[in-house]
């Protein structure tokens, strides 16, 4: 572990173990608890755990390992229905309650000595915020790292079902804990059904979906205020000021919009926190950025659960700033910085142009695309939890003829930006119904289309590189008036280099990572035209 994460401090005790404890959930099953403690010395502060992926790798390394030897007790514990642990698994129900039954187990252990942390990514971190609905006495600090508190937003954000990322999530938390041949079976077999399921109407209950029969309600659950989600969001959590947060994200991680609004919400609490967020995507975090994770969670908990502030940061955010120079850490007061971005929006023209003047002409669309559901536009990097994510070359992507780029001048000296990036387009969609022969006989109004738009880094050598991007939903309607769609595209800290080009990337879809529009197997193809006064905005 220690060849593979370099610059990993060594911690002055050497690690016991206690594996398998039982500790009652809150309905009474048995949830199987490990524990690491140091050994020697006397009173040690206690991290609780709590995994629906199994107790084993990474978990034991990553936490009870290392934070261990560091002078804490770690708790390591299955969620109900993993990794041995009684009771059915049944997504964002039982954490909160079972969280305060892990605390009521802790207490009788004669080790605790009543102060508490947690820690954890992913949904580690969701049973983070379900605790802190309601923290106990006891809670003193949380570290969450690439995790969420709302999973309405990461299945349905935008409108558009974000079917790969939740099938590979889903197909984590019902294998992993079954150990490493099971989980590669079910992933591999999850790979080969994406390729086709664009033909299908999802949710179709075919392929790893019979399984995971969780996972397929809550893709049918496309109302954000359905009675099925209620009690499912955490959000509320980061609104009470309680328990000193540290909030740790990734530019490239699927849950960057949610830490983002947990810190946000913290700070507007008044609450103690801290914001963290590297180059990284949802794995990689734990792979060439846990050094930094490492260290970053270490002195938070450090500082709220045994006093040793000395370790802290002067100021609340970190954050890595990409592009130029391969990129650079960089200390904030606040995020969003203060001062916005002086340079205003930037245009779309016709001919693929991007600038900063307003362009003049008539009123007739400067760029259009056809979208065939039959051969939808693919997905290339970006925030995703399967192979693949991050900053990739976007050529070959940009070639298709489904994809429209508009692209700014060489920039004569470095544009950097930091903050939210958003595109402001004036659209119209148009469903073209297909007859056996191919023939078109009408529009499909009323039929939803997606408008998937990416902000791109452009080298001397025309290399295009993704840094941000986001998808909306909406629907074809009649009459001959543009829409105008608002595409939030996320959050960044980047800088383009002198040199260098920024580019706007407009499409119909990405493929696997959003599911096409309902009724997408009705054939047929979509025509989108861009129009005049159509902008990007960088803050």
């Amino acid at each position: 572990m220690r060849a593979t994460w370099r610059k990993l401090p060594v911690g002055p005790y050497e690690v016991g173990w206690e594996p398998a404890l039982v500790a009652p959930a809150a309905d009474g099953s048995p949830l199987l608890t490990d524990h690491y403690f140091p050994c020697g010395g006397t009173e040690f502060p206690t991290l609780l755990v709590r995994s629906p992926y199994g107790r084993g790798n990474p978990w034991a390394a990553l936490y009870g390992i290392l934070f261990a030897e560091q002078g804490f007790h770690v708790v390591v514990q299955s969620c109900r229905g993993t990794g041995g642990s009684g009771g059915v698994f049944q997504p964002w129900r039982n954490e909160a309650a079972d969280g305060r039954a892990a605390v009521a187990w802790l207490r009788q252990q004669p080790w605790f000595n009543g102060v508490l942390g947690t820690i954890g990514p992913s949904y580690l971190g969701y049973v983070q915020w379900a605790l802190a609905l309601e923290p106990p006495p006891e809670l003193r600090a949380m570290v969450v790292q690439v995790g969420m508190h709302d999973p309405y937003a990461f299945i349905h954000g935008g409108g558009a079902l974000h079917l790969e990322n939740a099938l590979v999530s889903g197909v984590g938390i019902e294998y992993l804990h079954r150990g490493a041949v099971p989980f590669l079976r079910a992933a591999l077999g999850a790979r080969r059904w994406l390729r086709g399921a664009h033909r299908l109407r999802i949710p179709d209950a075919s392929g790893p979906l019979r399984e995971l029969t969780w996972l397929t309600e809550a893709l049918m659950r496309t109302d954000g205020d359905d009675p099925y989600w209620r009690g499912a969001l955490t959000g509320a959590a980061a609104e009470k000021p309680t328990v000193p947060t540290c909030v740790i994200g990734g530019w490239q991680d699927v849950f960057l919009d949610q830490n983002i609004e947990q810190y946000r919400r913290l700070r507007q609490a008044g609450g103690e926190t801290a914001l963290l967020i590297g180059p990284w995507t949802h794995t990689s975090a734990f792979q060439q950025g846990w050094p930094e994770v490492f260290a970053g969670s270490l002195a938070w908990l450090r500082a709220q659960l045994r006093g040793e502030r000395e370790g802290l940061r002067s100021t609340g955010v970190r954050v890595h700033v990409g592009g130029d120079g391969g990129g650079q850490w960089r200390d904030l007061a606040d995020w969003p910085p203060v001062a916005p971005s002086p340079d205003g929006p930037w245009y779309l023209a016709a001919g693929g142009r991007l600038g900063r003047q307003a362009p003049e002409g008539g009123a007739g669309p400067v760029a259009e695309f056809h979208y065939d559901p039959a051969d939808p536009t693919p997905a290339v990097g970006g925030p995703v939890l399967s192979q693949g994510a991050g900053r990739r070359n976007n050529r070959a992507l940009e070639a298709r003829a489904d994809v429209l780029t508009f692209t700014g001048p060489v920039l004569d000296e470095p544009l950097e930006v930091l903050g939210s990036v958003a595109a402001r387009l004036r659209v119209t969609g148009e469903w073209a119904r297909r007859t056996g022969d191919g023939a078109s006989d009408g529009i499909a109004i009323g039929r939803a289309f997606d408008i998937f738009a990416r902000l791109c880094d452009v080298d001397e050598r025309g290399r295009s590189v993704n840094v941000c991007d986001g998808l909306v939903r909406v629907r074809a309607r009649d009459g001959a008036e543009p829409l105008e769609v608002v595409v939030p595209m996320s959050a960044t800290a980047y800088r383009f280099a002198a040199g260098h080009r920024v580019r706007l990337q407009v499409s119909g879809g990405a493929y696997p990572r959003f599911a096409p529009p309902g009724g997408a197997g009705e054939g047929g193809a979509l025509r989108v035209a861009l129009y005049p006064a159509s902008v990007l905005t960088l803050s």
